[in-house]
């Protein structure tokens, strides 16, 4: 363990452009405009994308996400720049230095991720003609998207975690690491843990791998319901792939310390992933609810551009709080006691070896919590509400048995997740152990994500016969 006394600056100075103070107020109106122009024209651009079925094609898809984050690219630093000229004010506090940094790093990747998706796109259009319509479906331009925002998420969380703790703002002691003490100490059970959860973790991977790739491969399932099941299997493998790996790797060099920067990145994509799942089971629900309730308007309701839309607000609503509440810990000062009682940086358990206050943290621990707990869990409560209400008034049995069979696979998925993760985060410290809640870790951690794709496949006729076309077999024994 290394200790590092610390002395730094709680907010900086941004000196702006070299002019004249009687030119302040020519430049601040010509930057304004500029800023004025540049949101109002892309803007623009968007609507009418939107509202022009004519530009409902590729190009002009990839071109209303990059004029979107061109708008959130200038938003960046802009306006905190005309402030400064308006209130002659040259300081940016500490944590929105970091802030507008890891914004800036993310819009500016994104940018360049579109640039090349969009490249790639004229390419298909100009040397592959014939055959565009079938490369450049909806699935792979989401996915374009989808993968660029990831991407520039990681590269500018990289980049802002490990200048957030260089940049700590107060004098304080810090330490370098902390230890994962896992699931159990013995000796004699290493090799055992080891093996299961290696087992338990390639299952996971593989099979949302095979879903991803059974849904994107079949025509048959390019639709809403199967389109948020491919993304709830990527998060899934994400989220599994956020602390098993590092536990394995602990478990095989015997080692349980997990440095600084690596403890607040898995508390990131913890965040992240675990808040995606919540907010996908939730969407899913709706998607239900509409395919059930409103059957006739379904195919306008759940269109591919509000799929879309409905994906991006996911991915936004749960990288926001994750970024927050990881920022907010690096303001945070460790005491020498630094083992976490878990195999992962489990939040509440960094809050207790936190020397200095925590009550702003917990307060985001709360807000995350009804952000991605109970107003997912109410959205679903409400879908499923609405839906057993359209069900019961169908007369037939086989009427009923239908409607709600199509739901059985996800609502065995949001039972299982949100009562595992409840019983860790909502019910009082008193009521549970450490034991206990590790249990619950490992549940919703490790068996939900590798149970899903069985749930998911085994109940479904039209993801069996996807599944066995992707193998290249009319017949398999493992699908009955």
């Amino acid at each position: 363990m290394r200790w590092e006394n610390q002395s730094s600056t709680s907010e900086f100075l941004l000196l702006g452009f070299p002019i004249q103070l009687e030119q302040q107020g020519m430049f601040f109106t010509l930057f304004l405009v500029m800023y004025l122009t540049t949101v109002l024209g892309n803007l623009l651009i968007i609507l009418l994308i939107r509202v022009d079925p004519r530009l409902h094609t590729p190009m002009y898809f990839f071109l209303s996400h990059l004029a979107f984050t061109d708008i959130s690219f200038s938003s960046v630093t802009v306006p905190k720049m005309l402030i400064n000229m308006q209130t002659r004010n040259q300081s940016i506090p500490y944590s929105g230095c970091i802030a507008q940094m890891y914004f800036f790093i993310l819009f500016t990747d994104l940018d360049n991720f579109l640039l090349t998706s969009m490249a790639y796109d004229r390419y298909v259009a100009i040397c592959h003609p014939l055959h565009y319509t079938t490369i450049m479906r909806d699935w792979l331009c989401t996915l374009l998207v989808a993968v660029s925002w990831i991407l520039s998420c990681a590269s500018a969380l990289s980049h802002t975690i490990p200048l957030a703790h260089l940049m700590r703002p107060v004098n304080q002691t810090t330490v370098s690491d902390f230890l994962l003490l896992g699931l159990s100490e013995q000796p004699e059970q290493q090799l055992l843990l080891f093996g299961i959860f290696l087992g338990m973790y390639l299952v996971t991977v593989v099979g949302n791998l095979i879903i991803i790739l059974a849904i994107s491969s079949d025509p048959h399932l390019h639709t809403p319901m199967y389109f948020f099941l491919a993304n709830l299997s990527l998060a899934d493998a994400c989220f599994s792939s956020t602390s098993i790996p590092k536990m394995l790797a602990n478990i095989y060099t015997q080692s349980q310390a997990i440095s600084y920067s690596g403890c607040l990145t898995q508390l990131y994509f913890l965040i992240t992933f675990g808040g995606l799942d919540n907010c996908l089971l939730a969407v899913m629900a709706y998607d239900r609810y509409v395919a059930i309730c409103q059957p006739l308007h379904y195919s306008t309701a759940m269109s591919p551009k509000l799929c879309a839309l409905m994906l991006g607000m996911c991915w936004l609503l749960t990288n926001c709080p994750a970024l927050t509440h990881t920022l907010l810990m690096t303001c945070l000062a460790f005491c020498a006691q630094k083992a976490i009682p878990h195999f992962y940086c489990d939040p509440s358990a960094l809050l207790k070896l936190a020397c200095s206050d925590t009550g702003i943290n917990e307060l985001m621990i709360i807000t995350m919590g009804l952000m991605f707990l109970t107003a997912p869990l109410l959205l679903i409560v409400l879908s499923y509400v609405r839906i057993s209400w359209a069900v019961f008034s169908i007369s037939s049995p086989g009427g009923r048995w239908k409607a709600f069979s199509t739901c059985g696979s996800h609502l065995t998925v949001v039972l299982l997740f949100f009562v595992s993760v409840m019983g860790v985060y909502l019910l009082p410290p008193s009521t549970h152990s450490t034991e206990s809640e590790s249990r619950a870790a490992i549940l919703y951690n490790v068996v939900i994500p590798m149970l899903n794709p069985f749930i998911y496949s085994l109940r479904n006729k039209d993801m069996k016969a996807a599944l066995r076309k992707l193998f290249g077999s009319g017949k398999t024994s493992l699908l009955p």
